[in-house]
Order: C-alpha cells, then structure tokens, then sequence
C-alpha cells in the first residue's frame, strides 16, 4: 500500500488512528498493540502477501537470536559472541539471496561465459530497511543497550507500519519506550495537528513535484537516443529534484503518520541540498543509514583510529558497501565510490586547511552530488554515458524548454531558501498560517492523485521502495 493513495490516505490510516486510540482507552495497550501490530502486516502484505511469512520469519529468527545471547548474558562469552554472528549472517544471507543472487550470476556468466540461468528474483518490499533496523538490534542487544522480552513489542519494533517500508531506520530505545509513555496512550491534539500538517507536505512533494520532474528525467534517461547540452542537464537536474522531493516526500510522510500516534521517529532527512560539503551532505541526507553505516560498518572497521590511510581506505569501503547496498548494479558500486572518494579528499582537504567561500562550497558539492546521481539514477552505463556526454555539450546545445527551465530554477530556489518541513511544524503555534498552507497542498495533491492510475502507474511508487 502506497502513502500516496487514496486507500492508505482516506482508509487505512484513519481507521487505524481511530481503532488504535479507542482500544489502547478500552482494552489496554497490549489489544491496542495487537491491532496495530496487525495492522502493520496488513499494510505490508497488501503489496505483496506473498512475503508476509518472510518478514515473519526473519522477526522470529532475530528474535529468537536475541532471547538466546540475552537470556545468557552472563554466561559464556564466545557463546553470546557465536550468536550475534550467526544472526548477522542470517540477515545478511537473506538479504545476499533475493537482492544479490541474479547480479552476482550474471557477472559469472560474463567473467567465465558461462550460461547459468538467472533466479529472476522478485525483490521482497522493505528487506533492506527491516534487515538493517534488526542487525543494528542485535548488535545493541549484544552491547546491553536493549532489554526486551515481548515478542509483541519486538514485531511492533520492526513493523510498524510508518517506517517499515523506507525507514527512517529505527533505534529500539528511540521508538518502543514511547509506546509505554503513559501520555502517549491518548490522542494528542498537538501531534495531530504537526502530524497533518508534515504528512500533507510530504504528499504534495510526491504527486505533485516529484512525479513532474519524474517526466522529464525518464524522458532524458530511458527514452531518448542522445541528449543535448540543454537536455541533459534538464534530464540530470530532473532526477536530482524528484529524487530529493521523492525521499523528502515519504519522509514528511512517515514521520507524520507516526506522530498521529504520538510516536516521534528521528529526523532522517534535513535540507542536503544546503550542505557545504559531501560529510555535511551525508549528515543530512538518509540521516539514518548514515548512522548505520558510520557506527556498524566504518567504526568496527576501524574509523578514524588507525591513521590516514587506514581511514580513507575505511571511508571507500564503506560507500563501496553503501553503493551495494543500495542496488545490485555496477552503477550504484561506482556511486558508492564516488562518495567515498569524495570523503576521502573532503578529509585530505581539512588537513591542508585551505578554506573556501561557502556559497562556492555549497555549489560545488551541488554539482558533484548532482554528477553522482547519474549513475545512481542510469540502468546501463550506457545510459549514464549518454546523459553525461550531453552535459559536457559533445551533442551541441539544444533547445530550452521554458517549462522544465522554470521548474527546475523555482524549486531550486526554493530548496536553497526555504525552511524545511520539519521547521515549519515546529512554528505551527506562531504561523498558523502555516497549517492552513500545508493542508491547502495537501488537499491539492489528493486532487492531483485522479490524474493517475496508481495500481498501474510506476511513477507513483517511490524510489527508495527499490532498495
């Protein structure tokens, strides 16, 4: 079930706000989390109920993994130790399977030419997103940073619907110990309002501006032969503004719908396009995988710790594996490096202590995170090649469209100047004005919905649901 539909928006969502409030006052809260626990698989199941026992099934692997090294947690250390590891492996090894498998038989074919035939896996929705929420788990569990023992509470950790499918990527003590705040156990008229409010924000940055600029990036990217000077940077800038209103738009949305149930989730998305530098740029966007992959991939590695080339060869490595992660592509690999690379001379760059003017700062990390989308955003490299040589004018000039050119500067200045959807819901008691506007585009997007199929459409899917 997508966010952006009028099944999610105009059902499911407020019956299960309504449900869920009158249990927890009527029943208890352990009813109440049964309904939304159940809700949640409701949720997920509705785009593929197919692999609704494979989320159930990795729920009760981790968990069972968690309740062994805990239950012993002053016992044998080497135990606990082959515990975590084996559930480490046991989430890697399911993610590898269904993300990785083909990628990894058809580069056999081309290295060995050979003709192993391909698994032609469907990619399980949120495997990535749920399997990482569980390992950081795990490994919290194992430092003695969680104690718990409800299996309920634990599904609801992993399941519950507003970040289930695109995070943000949930710490257990940053979500489940709001569940049993006594003053959370009843609506909240002030969430209701922010939650609204940041939820209408998001929706209208999905179907009305991403899905725009969708066009005209598809355009660019898949349909045309060979793209001009003026055409590719209309295709590259496109993808760089639908992929920012995209992710900011389910963000918006996630960290709103949970608010309605008096759930504040971490901020995973704050303006990036502000950033005066690539390590402020991952500070700001995906906020939550770049804390995944600082405190569980670059930190164990070592981090900053064994000296400079021990540290940049820690920093590639680890958008080596965040490349990878997010798909099984020798585009997103390169991506990846790019980051890393870039990382790398941002820290060699504050070593020398040459200081730069910080608009120059800022519009050269633009460029290069704009570059970089290039490959992140081509199927072939083909694809990122022809958009590229376009850019660089070796298909000569083109000719401007008026419209793409007036989107693309209007929503850039926009970006660049105005305050972030989570500063606006913070000033809803001082700008009233402002929740009356964030409905207003709300209720515009719904309306904007009509125009589509959504069943049929891909373009109303979001990006990040392909990772």
């Amino acid at each position: 079930m997508l966010f952006n539909s009028f099944e999610f928006i105009l059902i499911f969502l407020p019956v299960t706000f309504l449900v869920f409030f009158f249990l927890n006052n009527s029943f208890g809260e352990t009813t109440s989390r049964i309904w939304l626990l159940s809700a949640s698989l409701f949720f997920y199941g509705w785009w593929a109920p197919v692999y609704v026992p494979l989320i159930l099934g990795s729920i009760l692997f981790n968990y069972g993994i968690n309740r062994a090294f805990t239950v012993r947690r002053s016992e044998n250390r080497v135990f606990r130790q082959a515990c975590l590891a084996l559930g480490v492996l046991g989430n890697l090894s399911l993610l590898g399977y269904f993300k990785y498998a083909d990628f990894f038989l058809e580069n056999w074919n081309w290295v060995f030419s050979s003709k192993v035939e391909l698994l032609h896996l469907i990619l399980p929705l949120a495997i990535s997103f749920f399997t990482f929420q569980q390992i950081a788990y795990l490994v919290d569990s194992y430092r003695g940073g969680i104690k718990e023992s409800s299996f309920l509470n634990y599904s609801l950790f992993v399941l519950f619907f507003p970040q289930l499918i695109s995070g943000p990527i949930v710490h257990h003590s940053e979500m489940m110990p709001q569940f049993n705040d006594l003053l959370n156990k009843r609506v909240n008229l002030a969430n209701v309002v922010s939650g609204s409010l940041v939820f209408s924000i998001g929706l209208f940055k999905k179907v009305v501006v991403a899905d725009t600029f969708a066009v005209w990036a598809t355009r660019g990217f898949d349909s045309a032969e060979l793209v001009t000077f003026i055409e590719g940077w209309t295709a590259s800038l496109s993808f760089t503004l639908q992929l920012y209103f995209d992710f900011s738009g389910y963000t918006d949305m996630a960290l709103g719908a949970a608010l309605l149930f008096n759930i504040r989730l971490p901020i995973n998305f704050n303006s990036p396009y502000k950033a005066r530098n690539i390590r402020d740029f991952w500070r700001r966007w995906h906020m939550t995988l770049s804390r995944f992959l600082k405190d569980y991939i670059y930190i164990p590695l070592g981090g900053n710790r064994l000296g400079s080339v021990r540290t940049y060869a820690n920093l590639i490595t680890t958008f080596f594996l965040c490349g990878m992660w997010h798909g099984a592509g020798w585009t997103f690999v390169f991506w990846g490096l790019l980051h890393g690379i870039a990382l790398v001379v941002h820290r060699f760059w504050l070593k020398v202590n040459i200081s730069m003017n910080y608009i120059f700062a800022g519009l050269l990390t633009f460029l290069f995170v704009n570059f970089s989308w290039v490959f992140f955003r081509a199927e072939e490299w083909k694809d990122a090649i022809k958009i590229l040589t376009g850019m660089l004018g070796f298909n000569g000039l083109g000719i401007l469209e008026i419209v793409p050119a007036i989107y693309i500067v209007f929503f850039l200045g926009i970006i660049w100047t105005a305050k972030n959807s989570m500063q606006w819901a913070e000033q809803k008691n001082s700008k009233s004005q402002a929740l009356y506007f964030a409905l207003f585009l709300g209720i515009i997007a719904i309306l904007q919905l009509n125009n589509f199929q959504i069943s049929n459409d891909k373009t109303m899917e979001f990006l990040y649901f392909n990772f």
